[in-house]
């Protein structure tokens, strides 16, 4: 097979760090090789190198069989490789076309040339399927035709290889199909394609070969039909994972949260019961749009409910905003970590003290040798990898970001723990982690209350499973009652399958 791309012993170092290690890549022309690992395994650092978005310390690139320097991302796109990040890098005040031709605006007499600009936009997003205007404002658009604009404006840099970071981290299943549609039409079309995912069953039915790596060193490589998801985990870890939900069903206590009759801004037309034991796991299961995330933002009091009740512990409670919702001991990890659960530019130690600092402040002051032993604490507990406590947050992996953002409700010891997409676009090895920390507190008696988008999750950790389906609740799954058929019964309405 020729090779389009093709890296030799690549090391890259930071203060502190060793990122990348004599890693070997190569890439064929009209393949797919998808790049694993667990988070802090290099991935990042290796597409970004590739990309031009920062050199090597050692290493060769070549890029159809000739040694290449890529030293910014001009360079990268001259040579046909383009970088689509995981976090949409589009102009959301501007048009379709004008996001495609950002930075190469064809001209007529020294102005942009708005008619030839819609004329070759429309055959980019032709050629990606995606049926909508130039003229259309991308702001306009789902997330999911907003990726396909990102790939549309990398082809119109004539790429020929194409790096996708976790594309389909936020996108709903239907998106993600066409995504894949997408995919392996560039494929035929003779794009080659570095694709990095968590999800693996979007490699074993994407990639062409799989290339693992694991502490910034080559761990291996499959194709074929090796590429399956347990020979993928075992290299990824470098262990065989036979346990790997934490998962241990105990008796529950006494009901810790219990909601009645509580109607959402979100869903108006529905009013949803439930309850939560101490030492309860209840996963809450169902499609994008069907209200989960919402109905935690209510519990939280993000978005105040419009009626109905919240007790904790048998007290009535009046939940008007997190402070309140705080202050009756729940907490709230929401999806959009790096959005809503962190202040990037911050230390760990200052984003894991910082719900803390109102109940620990001296007369008004900020204690800062209690939020000094917060922050010890809590980077103990739950393995943050980090240099130290003054580590700015951005600069961690996804997993640690999101250990941060536990961190810092736990110590609070909170009643109720609301999880939202608790694992989503974290590496297996920080999941499992996680996993056994909820089991951990629902030991201790935490009622846990977990919204997850992947069905062997909540079958693998709920005690209960709810299903909620276009702002209803449309019924609740005792554990051996849990399986794929049951959740998506529910999920789509079948109110029977309860």
């Amino acid at each position: 097979m020729n090779h389009v791309l093709e890296v030799t012993g690549i090391g890259k170092r930071f203060p502190g760090v060793r990122a990348l290690h004599e890693v070997d890549l190569a890439l064929g022309e009209s393949e797919v090789v998808a790049v694993l690992g667990e988070n802090g395994a290099g991935k990042s650092t290796l597409m970004k190198i590739l990309a031009g978005v920062q050199g090597p310390d050692e290493g060769v690139i070549r890029v159809a069989g000739k040694e290449v320097e890529i030293g910014s991302v001009e360079e990268g796109l001259k040579l046909g490789i383009a970088l689509i990040h995981q976090e949409l890098n589009l102009a959301t005040n501007l048009s379709v076309g004008a996001n495609i031709f950002l930075g190469q605006e064809p001209l007529r007499r020294g102005l942009i040339d708005e008619e030839e600009i819609a004329r070759k936009a429309a055959g980019y997003l032709e050629r990606v399927g995606l049926e909508v205007s130039p003229e259309t404002l991308v702001s306009e658009l789902p997330i999911g035709k907003q990726q396909l604009v990102e790939i549309a404006k990398a082809l119109s840099t004539d790429a020929k290889i194409l790096i996708m970071d976790e594309p389909t981290s936020s996108l709903s299943q239907k998106e993600t199909d066409r995504l894949f549609e997408v995919v392996k039409g560039l494929r035929e079309s003779g794009v080659s394609i570095v694709y990095i995912s968590h999800r693996l069953g979007e490699v074993i039915e994407l990639a062409d070969r799989v290339v693992v790596l694991r502490d910034g060193e080559n761990a291996g490589e499959l194709s074929g039909e090796k590429i399956t998801h347990d020979a993928m985990v075992s290299l990824m870890v470098g262990r065989d994972l036979s346990r790997f939900y934490a998962h241990e069903p105990h008796a529950a206590g006494e009901s810790v949260l219990s909601v009645k009759n509580l109607r959402s801004p979100a869903h108006p037309g529905h009013e949803i019961s439930f309850e939560v034991k101490a030492g309860e796991i209840v996963g809450m299961a169902g499609l994008v749009g069907a209200g989960r995330s919402e109905l935690l933002e209510t519990l939280f009091g993000v978005t105040p409910a419009l009626s109905g009740s919240i007790e904790v512990e048998g007290k009535g409670i009046l939940v008007t905003s997190p402070e309140t919702a705080i202050e009756s001991g729940i907490a709230l990890v929401p999806e959009d970590r790096k959005g809503k659960g962190l202040v990037l530019d911050m230390a760990v130690g200052d984003n894991v003290s910082l719900a803390s600092v109102g109940r620990d402040a001296k007369a008004g002051f900020l204690n800062f040798r209690a939020e000094d032993e917060i922050s010890a604490e809590m980077t103990e507990k739950m393995k943050i990898k980090t240099p130290s406590s003054r580590q700015i947050v951005r600069f961690l992996s996804g997993g640690n970001q999101q250990k941060v953002v536990l961190g810092k409700w736990l110590a609070m010891k909170p009643k109720v723990l609301l999880l939202d997409e608790p694992t989503r676009g974290i590496d297996i090895g920080a999941k499992q982690e996680i996993y056994a920390l909820m089991e951990e507190l629902a030991r201790e008696g935490v009622a846990i209350l977990f919204v997850s988008s992947e069905l062997e999750e909540v079958i693998g950790m709920a005690d209960r499973g709810l299903v909620m389906h276009e702002g209803a609740l449309s019924g609740e799954l005792l554990r051996n009652e849990l399986s794929e058929e049951s959740i998506m019964h529910l999920a789509t309405g079948r109110v029977e399958a309860a």
